[in-house]
């Protein structure tokens, strides 16, 4: 193992097979929750990752699941000309956003960084709680779709979360099923392609995190069959309650790491 050290990341030049094992788990985890729900990877995996690695390290090592499955979806759910076009306040917004923010994160201490992780998984965990149910007029659908853009675009530059405040948007909008996954397929993109463009960029996402990415797949992809499993057998709303005090959890301990 030692003479193939050159191709990790210097994060886990040294790293114990604790970690190694912590990272098997933890992508399990979030393909396991992904499977039960049918989203959520990155709302599990970043910040528990971000307990035993650096934040930036986290994000980085989510990129390939995270790219895979969203340009899959995109291709499987054939998302029209029409719903790109009329979603361009948010993803252009979501992109700005999202390149101005990394940068603003690179020289930040790890205490502040985690801090901003935490708040951005609060966040999350209230929209998915609380589940608020919103209506969006539509002449007020395109400044709407700007702001919560750059919203998500800020949470996603930080901690790569930019899912929970689009669903809560597009829910407003009552979209149809298909037009729903068409449409959050191709903002994901917009908000992932951005934010790995702009980590490789200022040298924070390097070939080998891209490597480790694409092992963590394996796990991600065990955890998403068990998960399809479970779905069966456990409720969603139970689950769905266990997930939200597990993050919470997950929340205090970054806040007082």
């Amino acid at each position: 193992m030692a003479h193939l050290a050159w191709l990790l990341p210097p994060e886990f030049t040294d790293a114990s097979l604790w970690v190694w094992l912590g990272l098997v788990w933890v992508f399990t985890l979030g393909g396991m929750v992904k499977g039960v729900l049918g989203v959520g990877l990155p709302l599990v995996v970043v910040p528990l990752l971000s307990l035993f690695l650096p934040t930036p390290t986290a994000i980085a090592l989510v990129g390939a699941p995270v790219l895979v499955s969203n340009l899959w979806q995109t291709y499987d759910s054939r998302a029209s000309r029409h719903n790109v076009m009329r979603f361009w306040p948010l993803t252009l917004s979501l992109l700005l956003s999202t390149l101005i923010t990394v940068p603003l994160t690179l020289n930040l201490p790890a205490a502040v960084l985690n801090g901003m992780m935490a708040a951005a998984l609060l966040t999350s965990i209230a929209l998915m709680a609380f589940n608020p149910n919103l209506r969006s007029a539509p002449r007020w659908e395109r400044w709407a779709g700007g702001l919560v853009g750059t919203l998500s675009g800020a949470m996603g530059g930080v901690s790569s979360l930019t899912g929970p405040v689009i669903i809560t948007f597009l829910m407003a909008l009552q979209l149809k099923r298909e037009e729903f996954i068409g449409t959050i397929s191709v903002i994901y993109l917009f908000g992932a392609v951005p934010l790995y463009v702009a980590l490789w960029w200022f040298g924070r996402l390097e070939f080998s995190h891209l490597l480790v990415s694409a092992l963590a797949m394996a796990p991600m992809s065990l955890g998403l069959s068990l998960g399809k499993r479970l779905r069966q057998r456990v409720s969603e709303v139970l689950f769905r309650r266990i997930l939200l005090v597990f993050l919470l959890c997950t929340a205090i301990a970054l806040i007082t790491k």
